[in-house]
Parts: C-alpha cells; sequence; structure tokens
C-alpha cells in the first residue's frame, strides 16, 4: 500500500478493504495494515486481484471517494463514483483548455521539457558509460542539442510565447538529435540490432520494433491512469484530436519515452536479454517479435514498474508503475486549479 497525495494506491495481492465506522481497513491476510480516515482519502485506486465490503464501497460512494480497480498489469477496468463526482467540471475544464491555444501550449511546453531533459539524461548517462572517447563525444554533442532545445522551452529565459507549432519544431529537432546517436547507445549484438533512424507502423528493424511496441504498453499505461482520475484519455494539449487517439495519453507519455522505453530497449538489447532470432521480418518488410521475446519484453517492463524511486515533485518514494497515476493525479489538480502549474515527471 502507498498513500501519494490523498490517493491510496492498494498494490498488495490479496489485500482486502472494508469499512470500520468511518474508517478505511485494508487487511491483508487477516492482518490489518493500514486505516485511514475517510475524510483524508480523496480516491482509493486499486490493482490486481482485491476485495472491498459493500459498506466500504458504499460509504466511499456517499464521501464521494472514487474507488478505480486496475488489472495487475494496470489495465483500467472501472471506476465507481458517488452522485455528487466532480469528473464532468474536471472533464469540461479539460476541453476548455484544449480548445485554447494559449491554454494548450502551456501545458504541452511543460511536458516537453520533461521529455528533452529527460532524454538528456539517457544520452549524459550513455556518454558517461561509453570508454571510446569518438563516441562519447558524439552523444554528448547530441545532449548539447538538445539542451539547446530545452532551454528555448524554459518560460524564465524566453521573452516571447511560443505556440504549439514552436513548441513541436522544438520537439522534431530535439528527437533528430537524439535518435541520430540512439545506435551508439547500443552496445551488443550489433549485427542484429542497427538503428538507422525512428520508424513505425509498421516498425522495419529489430530496434524499432521493440521501441514501437514498448511506447504502445506505455501509451496504454498513462491512458488507464487518466481514466482513473476522470480525465478523458483522447483529448490532449500537445497531440490534437484524431478519431481513435489517445491524445492526452500521448501527451503525458512524454515523459517516460526515454526514462521508460527508451531505457528498458537498450538494456534488453546490451544484456543479451533479447536475441535477433527472436524477431521475424514479413513480407512486407514489417518486423515483428515471436510470443517469446514479447513475453521476455513484458516481463521486464514489470520488473522495472516495481522498481522505487524518488518522485522529484512529490520527494515521496513511488514505485516507478505508479508515476503515470502520480502524473495524472497532479494534471487533474491543476486542472481543478489546485496547482498553480503542471508538475512533469523530469529524472534528477
Amino acid at each position: 500500500m502507498k498513500r501519494l497525495l490523498n490517493t491510496l494506491y492498494v498494490t498488495t495481492p490479496g489485500a482486502y478493504l472494508s469499512r470500520d465506522g468511518e474508517t478505511v481497513l485494508v487487511r491483508v491476510e487477516d492482518e490489518v495494515k493500514l486505516q485511514l480516515p475517510i475524510h483524508t482519502i480523496g480516491s482509493i485506486i486499486c490493482f490486481g486481484v482485491f476485495h472491498c465490503s459493500p459498506s466500504l464501497l458504499a460509504l466511499c460512494a456517499d464521501r464521494s471517494v472514487a474507488v478505480s480497480f486496475f488489472s495487475t498489469n494496470g489495465r483500467f477496468m472501472s471506476r465507481l463514483e458517488g452522485r455528487l463526482s466532480g469528473n464532468v467540471l474536471l472533464r469540461r475544464e479539460q476541453y476548455r483548455r484544449a480548445d485554447s491555444a494559449s491554454a494548450s501550449s502551456t501545458i504541452a511546453r511543460s511536458i516537453l521539457i520533461a521529455k528533452l531533459a529527460n532524454s538528456r539524461a539517457v544520452l549524459m548517462r550513455a556518454a558517461r558509460d561509453q570508454p571510446d572517447k569518438n563516441i562519447s563525444d558524439q552523444i554528448k554533442n547530441a545532449a548539447d542539442q538538445v539542451n539547446q532545445h530545452l532551454a528555448s522551452l524554459d518560460p524564465v529565459l524566453d521573452t516571447g510565447s511560443l505556440s504549439l507549432d514552436d513548441l513541436r519544431g522544438h520537439e522534431g529537432d530535439s528527437a533528430h538529435a537524439y535518435y541520430n546517436v540512439f545506435d551508439l547507445l547500443i552496445t551488443a549484438q550489433k549485427e542484429d540490432f542497427v538503428f538507422g533512424s525512428r520508424n513505425r507502423r509498421p516498425p522495419m528493424d529489430n530496434v524499432n520494433a521493440l521501441l514501437s511496441f514498448l511506447y504502445t504498453v506505455l501509451a496504454n499505461d498513462v491512458a488507464s491512469a487518466l481514466s482513473g482520475v476522470g480525465l478523458d484519455p483522447a483529448v490532449g494539449y500537445l497531440h490534437r484530436d484524431r478519431p481513435g487517439r489517445p491524445g492526452l495519453a500521448l501527451d503525458i507519455m512524454e515523459e517516460f519515452r526515454a526514462y521508460l522505453a527508451d531505457r528498458l530497449t537498450l538494456t534488453l538489447i546490451n544484456l543479451r536479454q533479447v536475441k535477433g532470432e527472436g524477431f521475424q521480418k514479413t513480407e512486407s518488410g514489417a518486423v515483428r517479435m515471436d510470443d517469446a521475446t514479447r513475453k521476455t519484453v513484458l516481463t521486464e517492463y514489470q520488473k522495472r514498474k516495481q522498481e522505487e524511486i524518488i518522485h522529484p515533485f512529490l520527494n515521496e518514494k513511488a514505485a516507478i508503475g505508479l508515476l503515470p497515476h502520480i502524473q495524472a493525479m497532479l494534471l487533474a489538480r491543476h486542472l481543478r486549479g489546485e496547482l498553480d502549474a503542471y508538475p512533469p515527471f523530469i529524472l534528477k
């Protein structure tokens, strides 16, 4: 169990939630692990196999404490709310800001600052670990280019107002610099894992197949987290409305691309946890992973989500798998006016 902000996250397998007067009891194997007054909780998020007593659900509904249920892997299943839910107000504010170019660019700027900062951190880490000075210098040069675009996004240094197109321009140029040296970050199995450029729909090489798969899994996790706090995953600020596209999920995912998906891709390849024979090229040229490789990737992804870090904004320890949920909650609080600005996830 973990309590962050005013949200109770229940991640312990076999936990049973019940009511004791005006408090929430969390038991594991008949032992009370946690007891909290209902008035101190804003929402409850449960992962995996769980049990909630009817009386607790009734108390939560009466006190407007939303209870969200997710699978063990983080897939959103359902959300229970009372009749006084403020989600309609939250979503109306989400939509209003999406309809405003200036409001959209303000939130998009925060998200891109995190994306570029985390991308730069991945490059600098790789440069430090690279024994070849020539290669290390190339990676550092790319990191410097990303840093220049990052500086252009700084609201303190920026004397003008950046439009969404301006922001996308900085994002595209920094992504070009980042992916230009991504192949240098691959230090093993070079005969099977060569990265020339980012390609997708479909991915045309083994590295892009890994990246695309992890980006898809990550996007689903973020979309589930957004649904869990009552936001609409489809209406974003950087990624504009398009039928079938989870725009807001893709927005928030930008903060985690380098930190979660890219770093895991490099680890899987460099530690030889995936092999070239686990990928097949189809007649169309697209590359697909076999079932065994896909299982390995998902297993390592779930292990990564169980690791804990100190959240840079909350300054509290949290599992990596909870990061999308924390950011979703922070965005919801910003939209409600409880935070002056949206604090994105920036790796320290």
